[in-house]
C-alpha cells in the first residue's frame, strides 16, 4: 500500500507541471493589453507598465516567464494580482466557500442519486424505476445555468425559501449546492442502477440466494458494494470537476468562491491568479482521486495495491 501511494504521489508532479504550463499558457497569450483599463479612463503612465512588466517578468520569454513563477509557487509564494492582494490571502478566504458549496453539490448525489438508482433497481420495470429514468433524462436535458435561473425565480423570489444570492454562509449556499449538483444527481442515479441491476443477475448473487441468505444481506453486502465502485469513481472524479465548474453556478448565485476569482482572473489578464488557483484545484483533484482508489480495498477485498 505504501509504495503504490508514494508511486501515485510522483505520477502526480508531470501532471501538476503539464496542467499548470498549460494554463499559464493560454491565460497570458489571451490576446488584448493585460494593463489596459487598469488606470480608469486614461492610459497607464509608462512607469507603471514598467514595474509591472518587471514585476510578472513579462520582457522574457514565456517558458522562463512560467518557471520563474513555478520557482515562487514552490517556496509558497502566489504572487498578487494586479490590484496588489496577496493571491494566496484571496485564495485562503474564497476555497473553503467553494470546496463547502461542492461537498453540498456532492452530499446531494450521494444522498440523493444513490437512494434512488438503488431504489429503481430493485423495483426495475415499475413506477419509481420510469420515475427515475424519466426525470434523470430530464435534468440531463437541460443546462445548468437554465436549472440555476429556475431555481433562483422559483424558491429564491416566489416562495422565499432561499436566498436568491449567496453570501458564503451554509443556508445560503443549499440552494446553490443543489444547482450544482443536479446534473451529476442524474448520472449517479442512472450509473447505479444500471449497475445494480447488472450485478443483482451475476452468479454470485444467486449462489448467495440459494444459500438461503436474507436478500438484504444479499443486496446490502454483495450486490451494493460491487456496485459502488464505479459510482465511487464517478464521485471521486466529479469533486474536482466541481470546484472547478462552479464558475456558472456562483455567478448566478454571486456565490464569493473560486468561480468568481478564476473569472475574474481570466477577464483581467490575471495568468498568476488564474494558474494559482488552478495550480490548487489540480492538487486537490488529484488527491481525491487517490483517496478514491484506496477505497477500492475497503468496498471490494479482492483488490489489493502492492
Amino acid at each position: 500500500m505504501g509504495r503504490y501511494v508514494i508511486r501515485r504521489l510522483l505520477q502526480m508532479v508531470p501532471v501538476i507541471l503539464g496542467t499548470t504550463f498549460l494554463i499559464y499558457v493560454l491565460v497570458w497569450s489571451l490576446p488584448g493589453d493585460p494593463f489596459a483599463a487598469k488606470c480608469g479612463d486614461r492610459p497607464c503612465p509608462p512607469a507603471y507598465i514598467e514595474r509591472m512588466t518587471n514585476e510578472y517578468n513579462l520582457d522574457d520569454p514565456l517558458f522562463i516567464q512560467y518557471f520563474k513563477y513555478m520557482a515562487n509557487l514552490v517556496t509558497g509564494d502566489f504572487g498578487q494580482t494586479f490590484s496588489g492582494v496577496d493571491i494566496a490571502d484571496e485564495l485562503i478566504s474564497r476555497y473553503p466557500t467553494t470546496a463547502q458549496l461542492a461537498l453540498i453539490a456532492i452530499g446531494v448525489e450521494i444522498l440523493i442519486g444513490i437512494t434512488a438508482g438503488v431504489l429503481a433497481a430493485l423495483r426495475r420495470g415499475g413506477f419509481v424505476d420510469n420515475l427515475v429514468l424519466v426525470s434523470t433524462l430530464i435534468v440531463v436535458s437541460i443546462p445548468v445555468f437554465v436549472i440555476g435561473l429556475l431555481a433562483q425565480i422559483t424558491f429564491g423570489v416566489q416562495l422565499g425559501w432561499f436566498p436568491v444570492t449567496s453570501d458564503g454562509t451554509f443556508y445560503s449556499l443549499l440552494m446553490p449546492g443543489f444547482v450544482l449538483g443536479s446534473l451529476s444527481l442524474a448520472f449517479v442515479a442512472r450509473l447505479m442502477r444500471t449497475n445494480l441491476v447488472e450485478n443483482l443477475r451475476a452468479d454470485y448473487v444467486r449462489t448467495a440466494t440459494a444459500k438461503g441468505l436474507p436478500r438484504k444481506r444479499v443486496i446490502g453486502v454483495h450486490a451494493l458494494r460491487n456496485s459502488l465502485i464505479p459510482v465511487i469513481t464517478f464521485i471521486g472524479a466529479d469533486f474536482g470537476a466541481l470546484l472547478g465548474g462552479a464558475i456558472v453556478t456562483e455567478g448566478i448565485f454571486n456565490v464569493p468562491g473560486v468561480g468568481n476569482m478564476i473569472f475574474r482572473g481570466i477577464n483581467q489578464h490575471e495568468g498568476a491568479t488564474v494558474t494559482a488557483a488552478v495550480t490548487v484545484l489540480v492538487l486537490v483533484f488529484l488527491l481525491v482521486n487517490l483517496l478514491v482508489d484506496l477505497l477500492y480495498a475497503v468496498l471490494d477485498p479482492r483488490i489489493r495495491y502492492d
